[in-house]
């Protein structure tokens, strides 16, 4: 079947890799839902190939309209991308627990909802599911551990999920992003200010130097990594393959980072992890 006969849903689209990847699909032929939150987003994505439709993936009332427009609409399903997320860091200690609910609404049961909502098109269509992971879905840096505890998840469900449907004709692909040049990593920083703002001064003893370390290693690893259009042209991969790999590392860091993983002990990574930390730490 021709590309154009064919529809793709991307969530999270209003900036960074989701737009770039809603732009690239819709330039190699697709035809692209590209899930935003705001009508100003949808305004700047709206192009020839790239329908916006308002989508905030923890809003049921949303996910239930996403599916009556794909159900409504005579292309095949063919792939949906699952790309929305949030970056919130802070100590397990000091990060408050609606702050905990909201990243795991956001970066994980989001994604399962859409995902339900999608399916069945997807297994008449023997389409494909992306979900877009991390290397912190492999790796979990001080002060991410809600960020990654979400991101582990979604690996875990991604694969539950591929063995159940595989046999039925639907492939389910991880992807593992590096550093990317997005807004997302800004927006991080700050919210980790933010939230450091409200530690207790003994909390402030204790990771106060940690936050800023952090955020300045997540500053350079975001400066130097891809840019969102090079990522995105690695989820356009990941949609077209013919036979897709089950994962997909985006960028250097992401494929020695994963790699590592497999083969140092815990404790390796550990002393790697400090090390590389402690060039970032404030005077």
């Amino acid at each position: 079947m021709e590309r154009e006969q064919r529809l793709v849903v991307v969530t999270g689209a209003s900036t960074g890799m989701g737009a770039a990847a809603a732009r690239e699909l819709a330039r190699q032929g697709f035809y692209v839902l590209a899930g935003v939150r705001r009508q100003r987003d949808a305004d700047a994505i709206w192009a020839d190939g790239v329908e916006p439709v308002i989508l905030d993936i923890t809003d049921a009332g949303h996910v239930v309209r996403l599916a009556a427009r794909v159900a409504e609409d005579p292309r095949m399903l063919h792939a949906l991308v699952n790309n929305a997320g949030i970056q919130v860091n802070g100590p397990v200690e000091a990060l408050p627990m609606e702050q905990w609910r909201h990243v795991f609404e956001v970066n994980l049961f989001g994604h399962v909802a859409v995902t339900q909502a999608l399916l069945p098109a997807l297994l008449s269509n023997r389409g494909r599911v992306l979900n877009i992971s991390s290397i912190g879905g492999k790796a979990a840096m001080p002060t991410y551990g809600a960020y990654a505890g979400a991101k582990f998840a979604l690996e875990a469900v991604s694969d539950a999920l591929r063995r159940e449907v595989q046999a039925m004709g639907v492939q389910v692909i991880v992807l593992e992003p590096g550093g990317v040049r997005t807004e997302m990593a800004t927006r991080g920083v700050a919210t980790a200010n933010r939230l450091a703002a409200g530690m207790t001064p003994d909390q402030q003893k204790r990771y106060g130097r940690l936050v800023e370390a952090n955020n300045a290693l997540m500053t350079s690893g975001t400066s130097s990594g891809l840019t969102a259009d090079a990522a995105a042209k690695m989820i356009a991969k990941a949609v077209t393959a013919r036979r897709p790999r089950t994962r997909y590392a985006i960028g250097w860091d992401a494929a020695v980072i994963t790699r590592l993983t497999r083969i140092l002990s815990d404790r390796m990574l550990d002393r790697i992890v400090a090390a590389n930390l402690r060039r970032h730490y404030p005077a």
